[in-house]
């Protein structure tokens, strides 16, 4: 009867086992980590193409210089916006280094940033829709003025070219070249080949693949509220825009970079109480887009705790 007791016993276990893995009760981890304080490149870094940036992944993830604003991002699988927490969490960088257990999918790699982010920061959140000020992508009256992008493109540069650097994304390796003619070429990633120059106190950006809803994601660090695509536009376009020093500015201190560069002679900066006047209003409207200010209720990711010091490693 006690054998029989047993056996029973042993069976109830592996059953609750499999149901907890099921419903995720168990949520994977590294097998070895290391989190260090990080800085930003400089530009001479960058263009020698030894900057230590961004996130690799094959073996091990190596996640160089990032704030613990994109490691949450990356992984809840979130926007940047969707995120609540204080101010510091987008300029304090970090590097990581963590080993995948062996015959573990790289797709678990979220997962395993969840558990490092809850052991080493003490991250503490909880979900709820909350009513944000917003600008919405929409098409203006006139229709959009976009090509659509061909079906097929180039891939990206290899790795190994001696002119360029490679950046590690969560959607795949980045090539990023400086060409003193061309200004700055990357390729790889969501907006295909992106090439940016300046011209005139101007930078003139060009993407030759990008889907609406990265457009939108790649707003939003202009303005100071998110942009949520709302075009019901498919597919991938060509876009051109022209950014003014002030949205360079604005994108830098949306990344924690300080950029104490004055206004450029002529430039056109906006006024304040009229936001719509900005460079970057006009670069959206020449595409036959806008940006209208709205309400919308987001889900939103809010913190309730979380270290500024990691845990020793």
């Amino acid at each position: 009867m006690r054998h029989r007791t047993g056996i029973l016993e042993n069976t109830i276990s592996k059953i609750l086992l499999i149901a907890a893995v099921a419903a995720g009760g168990f949520a994977q981890s590294f097998e070895v980590a290391t989190v260090k304080p990080a800085q930003l490149p400089t530009p001479q870094q960058i263009v020698s193409g030894k900057a230590h940036i961004g996130m690799n992944v094959d073996a091990r993830v190596d996640i160089g210089a990032m704030s613990l604003a994109d490691l949450i991002r990356i992984a809840y699988k979130i926007k940047s916006y969707q995120i609540s927490g204080p101010d510091w969490i987008k300029t304090e960088r970090f590097d990581v280094l963590g080993k995948i257990p062996e015959g573990v999918s790289k797709d678990k790699v979220p997962e395993m940033l969840q558990a490092l982010l809850a052991e080493r920061f003490g991250l503490k959140f909880h979900r709820q829709p909350e009513e944000h000020s917003i600008y919405a992508l929409v098409v203006a009256k006139g229709g959009p003025k976009l090509k659509e992008s061909p079906p097929e493109e180039a891939p990206p540069a290899a790795a190994g070219e001696k002119s360029g650097m490679t950046i590690g994304t969560e959607k795949g390796p980045v090539n990023l070249q400086v060409d003193g003619s061309k200004g700055v070429v990357i390729r790889g990633g969501a907006a295909g080949t992106m090439r940016m120059t300046m011209v005139d106190g101007k930078m003139h950006m060009e993407s030759s693949r990008l889907p609406m809803d990265a457009l939108a994601e790649m707003l939003s660090r202009f303005v100071d509220r998110p942009v949520v695509d709302m075009t019901e536009l498919k597919g991938n376009y060509q876009v051109a825009l022209d950014l003014s020093m002030e949205d360079l500015r604005n994108i830098a201190r949306s990344q924690g970079v300080n950029m104490p560069i004055g206004p450029v002679p002529g430039e056109r900066t906006g006024d304040p109480a009229d936001p719509e006047g900005g460079s970057i209003f006009q670069a959206v409207r020449q595409l036959g887009l806008k940006l209208e200010a709205r309400k919308a209720p987001l889900d939103t990711l809010i913190i309730d705790h979380i270290e500024k010091t990691p845990t020793e490693n």
